[in-house]
């Protein structure tokens, strides 16, 4: 059993910074593909940021990223395997990116596990 724990959400004014944080325990998150999820108050969750498992890990020889349009070039995913973390660095956001953000993993068995949120605010 794996346990997701996501903090760094806040209040921030438009432009500021963030970086969440997804922290595991029960087992190694390099060998998860991992994706923050974000879901706005009336609206459907998204995909924010994605980070396949780490090299070696589960057939996977180097870790890939994806990010939704309307985040690239703000938003930066990475993994630190020492903290068996992964954590999204959030610059020049937006009111747009106000939403609760979601830590998801899987495995190559289909194993999945969320975490319960953060939520993160950005003021005009």
């Amino acid at each position: 059993q794996v346990q997701l724990v996501e903090s760094g959400g806040g209040l921030v004014q438009s432009g500021e910074s963030l970086r969440l944080s997804c922290v595991a325990s029960g087992s190694s998150l390099s060998n998860y593909a991992v994706t923050w999820y974000r879901q706005a108050l009336g609206k459907e969750r998204e995909l924010a940021a994605a980070i396949t498992a780490a090299p070696g890990g589960f057939g996977s020889t180097a870790s890939a990223t994806n990010y939704a349009e309307s985040v690239k070039g703000r938003f930066t995913i990475s993994r630190d395997n020492t903290k068996n973390a992964v954590y999204l660095q959030m610059r020049n956001l937006k009111p747009s990116d106000t939403a609760v953000y979601y830590c998801n993993a899987i495995n190559h068995y289909g194993m999945e596990y969320w975490g319960k949120g953060t939520l993160v605010t950005v003021s005009t």
